[in-house]
C-alpha cells in the first residue's frame, strides 16, 4: 500500500513535518557517542600496534577504512562524519611514513577519502530511507484505525472485544473485517470475510465498512442495514469490473442488540457463532443463512433475520474462517469446538488470548489466511456509555494494532 505524504507550503516555503515517535526511534543512533569515541580510540590502538609489530610484511592500518562504513550501520550521520574525521587522519599519516612511489602514496589516500565519503553518505541513505519507512508506517496505522476500530468497545447494550491477525504481518489490515455501531436501534455488529486477499480485497471490505457504518444509525431494520451493505458491495464490484479487476463477495455475520438483551442475526453465508455459557460451548443455530453479500442477484430469496438466545453471563464468540481452517503440520484443521469446551469459564478477553495463543501453536506460527474473532458479552444494565473504547483498554488496543 503506497500512502503519499504531503507537506503544507507556506509563503516562505515548504516546512516539513514534526517527525512523530516512530521516525524519531529509526533515526536514532544506536550506539551512544561516547561508547563510539571509545571504540574508536581501543580499535585504533590495537590496530596499530599490530602493524608496528608486523611491520613492512602485513601493512594492517589501511585496514581501518573500513571502520566508517560499519559505523554507518548503527550511528547518525554527526557521528559517522566524525569516525571518518578519526579515521582517515591516521591512516593518511601511515601510509605517507611508509613511504613509496608517488601514485602508490595518491592512490591509497584518495582511496581512504572515498571510503570514508563513502560510509558518511550510506549512513545519510539509510537514515532517510528509515525515515521514509516510519512515515509510511505512521500514515498507515493511522489508516488503519479508521478501516477497523480499535477493540475493546464498550456499548449500552454490549462490550465486545476482538483480535485481528491478518495473514501478511507487515500489514495492518487484511480481508477480515468488523465493526460495531451504536444506534438508536440499539448495537448492531458486524464481522465478514472478503474473497481473496491483498489490496483488492481491503477495497471491497472498507467499502462494506462505510456502508454498514451509515446504515448502522440510519436504518431501523436489520434487513435494511443488510441491503445497504449488499448494495455498497454490488456498486464496487461494478467498479471494480470497469477497471479490470476481480470483482468480491463478502460473507458476512450481521447482528442487531436491543435494549432488552434479544439479538436479532442476519447471516450472509459466515460460519455461525458460538455461544459460550454455564460451562457449554455449542455452535448457535442458524436456519436462513442467505448468500454472501454482493451475491443477491443470485438469489430469489430475501434476507431474513432470525432472533438468537443470549443469555445474561453468556460469552457469544464470532470469527472468520481463519480460525476454523487453519492447519497443522498434518494437515487437520483446528478443532475448535473441542478447545471451546475446555474454555468456558475463562472471561473474554482471556478467551480470545488463550485462542489466539492456541491457533499459532497449533499451526506453528503459519498463517493461511486472516484471523479475526469477537466476544460479546451483554453489558450491565446500569451502564448507559457512549461506544468509544475506554480507559487503559484503549491504549492496549492502539499498542496491539500498531504491533509491534
Amino acid at each position: 500500500m503506497t500512502i503519499g505524504v504531503e507537506r503544507l507550503s507556506t509563503a516562505r516555503g515548504a516546512e516539513s513535518p514534526v517527525p512523530d515517535a516512530g521516525e524519531r526511534a529509526a533515526v536514532a543512533a544506536r550506539i551512544g557517542t561516547p561508547t563510539l569515541i571509545g571504540a574508536l580510540a581501543l580499535l585504533s590502538l590495537i590496530v596499530v600496534s599490530l602493524d608496528v609489530l608486523t611491520g613492512e610484511d602485513l601493512r594492517l592500518i589501511p585496514l581501518l577504512v573500513v571502520v566508517p562504513a560499519l559505523v554507518s550501520v548503527f550511528c547518525t550521520v554527526r557521528q559517522t562524519v566524525a569516525a571518518a574525521a578519526w579515521i582517515m587522519p591516521i591512516v593518511v599519516v601511515s601510509r605517507l611514513v611508509s613511504g613509496g612511489a608517488f601514485w602508490d602514496i595518491a592512490s591509497g589516500v584518495c582511496f581512504t577519502v572515498l571510503a570514508c565519503a563513502l560510509g558518511v553518505g550510506a549512513c545519510s541513505l539509510r537514515i532517510r530511507h528509515a525515515s521514509e519507512i516510519a512515515r509510511l508506517r505512521s500514515a498507515a496505522v493511522a489508516l488503519q484505525r479508521q478501516i477497523l476500530r480499535p477493540l475493546p468497545v464498550l456499548t449500552d447494550q454490549v462490550l465486545v472485544e476482538g483480535i485481528y491477525a491478518p495473514i501478511e504481518e507487515d500489514r495492518l489490515v487484511g480481508g477480515d473485517i468488523y465493526e460495531v455501531v451504536q444506534s438508536p436501534y440499539g448495537t448492531r455488529v458486524i464481522i465478514g470475510d472478503v474473497q481473496g486477499k491483498g489490496l483488492a480485497a481491503i477495497g471491497a471490505g472498507f467499502a462494506a465498512l462505510g456502508a454498514f457504518r451509515e446504515a448502522a444509525i440510519r436504518e431501523p431494520a436489520l434487513t435494511g442495514v443488510v441491503d445497504a451493505v449488499e448494495d455498497a458491495v454490488a456498486r464496487h464490484n461494478a467498479f471494480s469490473a470497469q477497471t479490470g479487476e476481480i470483482e468480491r463477495f463478502v460473507t458476512a455475520l450481521v447482528l442487531g442488540l436491543d435494549g432488552d438483551g434479544r439479538v436479532q442475526a442476519v447471516n450472509c453465508g459466515h460460519l455461525p457463532p458460538r455461544l459460550l455459557h454455564d460451562g457449554v460451548a455449542a455452535p448457535v443455530p442458524l436456519l436462513r443463512t442467505s448468500v454472501p453479500l454482493g451475491m443477491a442477484e443470485l438469489s430469489n430469496e430475501a434476507r431474513v433475520p432470525e432472533w438468537l438466545d443470549f443469555p445474561s453471563g453468556a460469552t457469544l464468540l464470532m470469527f472468520t474462517d481463519g480460525v476454523t481452517e487453519a492447519r497443522d503440520a498434518s494437515g487437520a484443521f483446528y478443532p475448535l469446538d473441542a478447545r471451546l469446551s475446555s474454555w468456558t469459564r475463562l472471561g473474554a478477553r482471556e478467551l480470545l488470548d488463550t485462542l489466539h495463543t492456541d491457533l499459532e501453536d497449533f499451526s506453528g506460527g503459519v498463517r493461511r489466511d486472516d484471523i479475526a474473532a469477537l466476544t460479546l458479552r451483554r453489558s450491565s444494565s446500569g451502564s448507559r456509555s457512549h461506544p468509544l473504547t475506554v480507559g487503559a483498554d484503549a491504549r492496549r488496543a492502539a499498542e496491539a494494532f500498531s504491533g509491534r
